[in-house]
């Protein structure tokens, strides 16, 4: 595994290591002392999957606290704009944002640590996104930002956003817990 450090502390982008032949291709996502070698967490608890078409924005996701997790994300159909949004009040990159772009084609992955918001964009055709988390799912704890207040410019014309993401706190009067 190839780990590219992000703007983003504690970021990063994985080049996911796979083989290729007549019958398609395979593709290891986790290595755990890959991880370990690299101070990143390997022990995720949770897994689910999103499906967005052209045009969706999904984010700026992330758990509060104690609920909060790292999470390794990697695209298995189409391709994303994903976005990395810091909220970590102690971090050098704090409330700075960086975006890597995943895509099947390019196997690779990435690694968001805990108080680090996440979301994506998809600009053509669908995506089909893999999320693993190091902590279960808590309602109470899954919150976000507001996708479009904090300075970056999303490359998507009249983009298709949950009434759940467009009621998400503004990012300069959001109180970090992390």
């Amino acid at each position: 595994m190839n780990l590219i450090e992000l703007k983003i502390s504690g970021a990063f982008e994985i080049k996911l290591p796979f083989s290729e032949d007549d019958r398609g291709d395979f593709v290891k996502i986790l290595h755990a002392d890959s991880f370990r070698e690299h101070g990143l967490e390997p022990g995720f608890r949770e897994s689910y999957y999103s499906t967005s078409r052209a045009g969706v924005i999904r984010g700026m996701h992330f758990q509060s606290p104690p609920h909060d997790h790292e999470k390794l994300v990697y695209c298995v159909e189409g391709k994303v704009l994903d976005v990395l949004l810091d909220l970590r009040a102690d971090s050098q990159t704090f409330q700075q944002y960086c975006t890597v772009q995943l895509a099947k084609d390019a196997r690779n992955a990435v690694y968001i640590p805990r108080g680090v918001a996440h979301g994506f964009c998809v600009q053509e055709g669908s995506a089909s996104l893999v999320y693993m988390t190091t902590t279960v799912y808590d309602k109470e704890s899954d919150t976000g930002v507001l996708w479009n207040s904090f300075g970056f410019d999303w490359p998507v014309d009249n983009p298709l956003i949950s009434e759940r993401d467009t009621g998400f706190e503004a990012l300069n009067s959001f109180q970090s817990p992390f």
